[in-house]
């Protein structure tokens, strides 16, 4: 008998009903060893277990909008019988004046045009990966016998685009294009008309187990370093000329964090342990990023669902984020919105040799100070009920400002960014 406290009133579970199986063999991915968990299933959720779950999953949910999200591997490989039949138990299931929203993440490459008229039909929202330009893509996104997938993934936008399909891109940052920030966002506003973009850094712990254990990285890891000079050369680009146009995730859970709301996403959030796992065969873990056998919570089709989440386990495991932070990340001026970052991540130490200091954590510290400014005002906007967008204003202003006074400046007087120097020693050495 597992022993539970109260069940939240919401959360989240990423369902992955061809659990780890995928047509692509991408470099950095975590998720294809998984495989080894389940020897000799086919991995297909069969349809009692998909009925059993959206049954359970819409009765736990104590609020009016629920979301299915759909991941992989790659879902696509299901076929669309098994999302129509999906989108069927939904309809049954759902209580009066319930809205029902599914997400679904895939590569892009088995979309096709029935493909893209089902998403559109069912207002599906969709996550295609996408890692930029040509070459920055295809250096790790790549098939199983190892051709490159670029140009099956533009088709897939071109066809999500033909038919008036949602979607998002989710763009993991690497060794391949961390040094390249400008080109890559450029790319998607530009050239994929992009609205929407998340940009997820690679941090893969390099070992035979594929569980998050050890603490040496894969070489196409990002360093934190790289992904904080990413997000600001993104952001910089952004904040005098996209705000308004181009939404970029981790950009809205700054402002929502400057605002003092909560960030909304759980990699920032000071506890997690609502956003779950659960493979094909219905067993469910702790965390997409911790499906390994000491964070399976058990299996939904012999213990109901809403106990598994409210299990003591799966507290223990949300609260563990807050009460393991070093005193380094407590007494951080930017602790507001990071909270230490995803746990899976926290494998270096503290300057005083702390343990659990996120990997990241220089790259966040540069990016969240960096942004202070531009943040604060846009707060300011938002509180007078004016557009955020205004802020690109402001800055440009205060350019084309300080731009007239370095025309004016001369050698020996101090340098009008206010660094305190000569201006000939500063500014004034271009």
């Amino acid at each position: 008998m597992i022993q539970s406290s109260v069940a939240p009133r919401a959360f989240h579970v990423m369902v992955k009903p061809r659990g780890p199986i995928c047509n692509l063999n991408c470099g950095y991915c975590y998720y294809l060893a998984k495989e080894k968990l389940y020897p000799g299933s086919d991995f297909r959720m069969s349809d009692a277990v998909l009925d059993s779950f959206t049954r359970q999953y819409i009765e736990a949910q104590q609020v009016p909008e629920v979301t299915f999200g759909w991941q992989g591997g790659e879902p696509l490989l299901m076929g669309i019988a098994f999302f129509e039949r999906a989108i069927a138990l939904q309809e049954h299931y759902k209580r009066p004046g319930m809205r029902i929203i599914n997400t679904l993440q895939t590569n892009g490459t088995l979309v096709d045009e029935a493909w893209g008229a089902f998403f559109k039909a069912h207002n599906f929202l969709i996550g295609l990966s996408l890692d930029g330009p040509q070459a920055m893509h295809d250096a790790y996104r790549r098939d199983k016998g190892g051709a490159p997938t670029w140009e099956r993934v533009m088709r897939a936008r071109d066809i999500f685009q033909k038919y008036g399909v949602e979607y998002n891109i989710l763009c993991t940052v690497h060794q391949a294009n961390a040094d390249h920030p400008l080109e890559v966002y450029r790319f998607f506003r530009d050239e994929v008309g992009a609205q929407f973009i998340q940009f997820i850094p690679i941090v893969r712990r390099d070992n035979d187990t594929g569980y998050q254990e050890g603490t040496a990285l894969t070489a196409h890891s990002v360093t934190a370093q790289q992904y904080g000079d990413f997000l600001i050369g993104v952001f910089d680009e952004w904040v005098r000329h996209d705000v308004g146009q181009v939404y970029v995730q981790i950009f809205d859970v700054a402002l929502a964090a400057w605002m003092g709301q909560r960030p909304g996403l759980c990699i920032f959030e000071p506890t997690c342990g609502l956003a779950l796992a659960m493979e094909h065969n219905g067993d469910l873990y702790a965390c997409d990023h911790f499906v390994e056998p000491r964070y399976r919570l058990g299996n939904i089709m012999e213990t109901p669902l809403v106990e598994l989440v409210a299990s003591e386990a799966q507290q223990a495991f949300g609260q563990a984020k807050r009460d393991t932070l070093p005193q380094q990340c407590r007494d951080c001026e930017v602790r507001f919105v990071c909270n230490g970052g995803c746990p899976k991540n926290r494998i270096a130490v503290t300057a005083d040799g702390e343990p659990g200091l996120n990997y990241l954590c220089a790259g966040y510290k540069a990016f969240f100070t960096h942004i202070d400014r531009p943040m604060r005002m846009m707060v300011e906007e938002l509180r007078q009920r004016r557009a955020p967008a205004n802020v690109m204003y402001r800055l440009a202003q205060e350019e084309a400002d300080l731009a007239a006074r370095f025309a004016q400046a001369r050698r020996n007087d101090l340098c009008p960014c206010g660094s305190g120097k000569k201006f000939k020693y500063c500014h004034g050495r271009a």
